[in-house]
């Protein structure tokens, strides 16, 4: 957004003057037409063709949660993408996965972002887990009218609670619905395989380094069973995102760490292609 400084050389007063902690009611006053959900597309017919994100997994341990998504983007029977990132930290403390159209769910993120900082700021002190999965809410019922052309938004939003010291899941609908979740859940084309697979391997005292092989598992899982879902792809070297929060904060695992944990799984499942439950352990 562009001040016009031209004139006076100084900011508007609306820059300068306190108000009110959230950037979206900021940008509703001063430039509305800048919100996604102001915008008008033109009448057509159909649904919108556009790049659509898929699956995305989420699962809590004792100490903190695990975020991941898989690489691949589609556009109708197309792949539109193989390498595409779904997975952003909202903040020092919380993350934000995104299924849906790809394009306006990275603008959203991007805005969510810009809503946590913008609060921290002008109120010295940052917003509550629930208070973050809320202002997400808000966002994404927004987007309904998008949404109802065949542009929806459905992330996944996970973050540690300094509060009650744990990792909290919450997954949300087209209209902004927000439910929290219980020890894991997905999102995404793949969801339903995703979490048939979590849950016959899920328990609540996995390890960190569990809990990252599990959600593995069931983006494996998905891709079998999913065609808009990519698997490890070893011949291309590209391997799901996975990001873990703890009370240290958001860490993004690195290309090699994704990659050895995505080899031992299809290892394990070369060696027993019907996936046991021991490729877990």
């Amino acid at each position: 957004m562009e001040a016009n400084t031209r004139s006076t050389g100084r900011l508007p007063a609306a820059f300068l003057t306190p108000g009110s902690s959230s950037f979206m009611d900021f940008l509703s006053d001063q430039s509305p037409g800048m919100l996604p959900g102001n915008r008008q597309l033109p009448p057509m017919k159909g649904a919108i063709e556009a790049p659509h994100g898929t699956t995305i997994v989420a699962a809590s341990f004792p100490g903190g949660v695990v975020l991941a998504g898989d690489r691949r983007a589609t556009m109708g029977n197309m792949i539109a993408q193989r390498d595409i990132e779904k997975v952003f930290p909202a903040d020092e403390y919380s993350a934000v996965g995104i299924a849906g159209t790809a394009g306006l769910a990275v603008e959203m993120v991007k805005l969510f972002q810009l809503e946590l900082e913008h609060f921290e700021k002008v109120e010295g002190a940052q917003l509550s887990l629930e208070g973050k999965a809320n202002r997400l809410s808000t966002m994404i019922r927004s987007n309904l009218a998008m949404a109802m052309q065949g542009l929806a938004v459905v992330p996944l939003f996970a973050g540690y609670d300094v509060d009650r010291e744990r990792g909290r899941i919450f997954s949300y609908d087209v209209t902004g619905g927000r439910s929290e979740e219980h020890g894991y859940a997905s999102t995404g084309s793949g969801s339903i395989f995703a979490r048939g697979s979590m849950k016959k391997l899920y328990r609540e005292d996995l390890t960190e380094e569990q809990t990252l092989t599990l959600v593995v598992q069931a983006l494996y899982d998905a891709a079998d069973d999913d065609s808009a879902t990519g698997g490890p792809d070893v011949a291309r070297r590209i391997y799901p995102i996975l990001t873990v929060i703890t009370e240290e904060g958001f860490r993004k695992l690195t290309e090699v760490e994704s990659s050895e944990i995505a080899r031992s799984i299809l290892e394990r499942r070369l060696e027993q292609p019907d996936g046991p439950r021991a490729a877990l352990l």
